[in-house]
């Protein structure tokens, strides 16, 4: 079995909109919240809901069964254009400035840093 050593590659970033394009939550759309660079995973709203339960706390003086998100491995996703709402793949272009961009190959769109 590999293990995973370092950082992976992702290719999406924090608040981006994505969809899942395989496994049970396959065609689910959501923001995601949390890039996971060590594990190549990706944490999106709404998608692998864990549910967990937990004792009386301080904090949580009721407890009961809390439900969150789960990671899911990045290659499952695929970046949704904001402006033609297509699945899409990155590309990357440059600004008159020389900045370097993130280009919606379906469109022609930059995403907003």
């Amino acid at each position: 079995m590999a293990v995973a050593i370092g950082r992976q590659k992702v290719h999406v970033k924090k608040g981006d909109t994505v969809e899942i394009i395989n496994g049970k939550h396959r065609g689910k759309r959501g923001k995601v919240l949390q890039v996971l660079t060590k594990d190549g995973k990706v944490i999106v709203e709404g998608v692998n809901i864990l549910k967990r339960h937990s004792k009386p706390t301080q904090k949580l003086p009721q407890g009961g069964i809390v439900e969150k998100e789960g990671a899911v491995f990045s290659g499952r996703v695929m970046l949704v254009c904001p402006k033609c709402g297509k699945l899409t793949r990155v590309g990357h272009g440059y600004l008159g400035d020389g900045t370097k961009v993130r280009v919606c190959k379906q469109c022609g769109e930059q995403f907003e840093k």
